[in-house]
């Protein structure tokens, strides 16, 4: 069976980082989380002191400082899953927290932030075998990947499930402001200048709403076993 590689887009908190995990233990590919990639940075960012609290970016400093940043990924034995280091720094859970969620979309509108982050998941996906989810990897990253999902969902069910992902944290907010978080970034990454989030056209959209992680990944598993026995087949005459 030939390695295919799956782009998979969608808004914050649509569940593409726990069904690219899973679909890459179930295949036996690489998964990387593009969007841990621009937490990376934004946490940067802010032990420089360069995001006031008023979420300005001093963007020439970030800009500058960048060839000094160095991403990379290793395996969590505990999550069985892999966690981003910040030069050499396992930064996976200071990341998802929310001084980070609330200002990393502004970060990632960044030019010269973005053009890096691509350049940097071309190289790790450009042996196929690889699962990638972000806000443009099928549109940017990988415009010619065999398999793209667009992911979305109710509002209210994103909100419900990123306050329960922070309070297994042990982090408490309203349900109020995670809500206006969310409606922040959607905002940010559909109006971005560059590569703003938007739904390839051959995408299959995929509405999690009302849908278990296991329907999820077998609907998704269908997709990538069709898709492989369309390619084995011989072509017509």
């Amino acid at each position: 069976m030939q390695n295919i590689t799956i782009a998979i887009d969608g808004f914050s908190s649509c569940g593409k980082s726990t069904l690219a995990k899973a679909l890459a233990h179930k295949l036996n590919y690489k998964y990387i989380d593009t969007g841990a990639m621009y937490r990376a940075v934004t946490l940067y960012a802010i032990r420089h002191q360069w995001i006031d609290t008023e979420k300005n970016i001093n963007e020439t400093a970030l800009i500058q400082a960048l060839s000094e940043i160095e991403l990379g990924f290793v395996n969590n034995a505990e999550t069985h899953h892999s966690d981003i280091t910040l030069n050499g720094e396992n930064v996976e859970q200071e990341i998802r927290l929310m001084p980070v969620s609330s200002v990393v979309s502004k970060v990632s509108t960044i030019k010269e932030v973005r053009e890096k982050m691509v350049a940097l998941q071309r190289q790790m996906g450009k042996r196929k075998g690889v699962v990638m989810d972000g806000r443009d990897i099928g549109t940017n990253v990988f415009p010619k990947a065999e398999l793209k999902l667009f992911m979305t969902a109710d509002p209210e069910v994103r909100a419900r499930r990123r306050a329960d992902e922070y309070s297994s944290k042990g982090q408490y907010f309203s349900l109020d402001d995670i809500k206006h978080n969310l409606q922040q970034r959607d905002q940010e990454d559909l109006n971005r200048k560059e590569n703003p989030l938007i739904k390839a056209d051959d995408a299959v959209v995929l509405d999690n709403s009302d849908l278990s992680r296991e329907q999820q990944l077998e609907f998704v598993l269908k997709l990538v076993s069709d898709l492989q026995l369309i390619r084995r087949e011989p072509p017509l005459h």
